[in-house]
């Protein structure tokens, strides 16, 4: 079934109004969840709107946030979330992170008590309209080994950098440190699919093709021992150096009655401070030509450079609708009849 953004984004509004989220930021939350899908990214989108909701209604994830302070020196910040939802917490650190750097050319965030807050470009995206470059990085509940392990200590603990791109849209990466976002694993049991060999393995360590058995085993790290090195260092900013939680502690969106404890790190950096913009745009754009204007492997039509698919993927899915999975659209029926709001993405 194919479905409008907005009138989606609208019952995703009313559901967190309904669980109590104040309206900035019950459309704010709504909003991440749309735009993953519009980018493409349905393991990160509307299909997680009714985990959020449990973890609402169960209270380990407070509607009405209240991000504090505990450091507040210059170009640095550390603030506590107090276990507000993980979007609007988040948004709060990266305004904060680019108004410390524009003040003092660079801004460093550390959050803790956070929660899960879905897309990481979603966030540092708000900082090139700003002529600044943004980090994030962020702890995840585990879900690989230590690199020889059997056992889940390790989350993939996401990150993410964006930079404006002169003319073009944006230059973004947002990335887990296992060879798959585990929201994928979980998009493929709703469209009961198999996964590809080489994603995950079983309880019993052997790679499995089944979403389920994935879920319950480990996630593979990306690039062998790399990946598994980089996410235990994601850890260490988002989670020690916060004074969050981190490793085994953090608890993921996908556990609705344990408080998540997870810790963010933001840097922001202010372009005009390492030299003048109309120049980082200039060598952006011939830094862009020059990727593009590689040789073409054979089969291949098209060189992108990082979120150009997405930005692409936005004005296809803005235009068309989204085409979301059977089973999400009846999980988002079942939630609203529950609550009390009518699926008007179903007119």
């Amino acid at each position: 079934m194919t479905v409008d953004p907005q009138a989606l984004r609208d019952f995703a509004t009313a559901i967190y109004g309904k669980l109590g989220m104040p309206p900035d930021d019950a459309q704010l939350a709504a909003d991440t969840l749309v735009q993953a899908d519009l980018w493409g990214h349905q393991s990160h989108g509307i299909m997680r709107l009714s985990w959020y909701a449990a973890r609402l209604e169960s209270g380990v994830a407070r509607a009405v946030a209240a991000p504090e302070f505990i450091v507040d020196a210059g170009a640095v910040a550390v603030i506590d979330g107090h276990d507000g939802m993980g979007q609007v917490v988040t948004a709060f650190g990266a305004r904060d992170a680019i108004r410390r750097a524009k003040a003092h050319g660079i801004g460093a965030v550390a959050i803790r008590n956070s929660n899960h807050f879905g897309t990481a470009m979603y966030f540092t995206l708000m900082a090139p309209p700003q002529g600044c470059i943004m980090f994030l990085s962020t702890n995840a509940s585990p879900a690989m080994a230590p690199w020889g392990g059997r056992e889940k200590r390790v989350g993939n603990n996401p990150w993410s950098w964006a930079a404006p791109a002169g003319r073009h849209s944006p230059m973004v990466l947002d990335l887990a440190n296992t060879a798959v976002a585990r929201g994928k694993i979980y998009l493929a049991r709703q469209r009961r699919e198999p996964i590809p060999l080489g994603w995950a393995l079983d309880a019993e360590g052997t790679p499995t093709s089944d979403p389920a058995a994935a879920i319950s085993g480990l996630i593979a790290p990306m690039g062998a021992h790399k990946g598994y090195a980089i996410s235990v260092m994601m850890d260490v900013l988002s989670g020690v150096l916060s004074g969050s939680s981190f490793g085994p502690q953090v608890h993921g969106p996908y556990e609705p009655k344990k408080r998540s404890g997870a810790g963010h790190f933001l840097i922001a950096l202010n372009i005009s401070a390492f030299g003048p913009t109309d120049a980082f745009a200039s060598q952006m754009e011939a830094m862009i030509a020059g990727l593009k204007g590689a040789p073409l492997a054979p089969g291949v039509d098209e060189i992108f450079y990082p979120g150009e698919i997405e930005a692409r993927n936005d004005i296809g899915n803005r235009a068309t609708g989204l085409d979301l999975p059977a089973d999400t659209l009846a999980d988002l029926r079942a939630l609203g009849e529950r609550l009390g709001v009518p699926t008007a993405f179903d007119r």
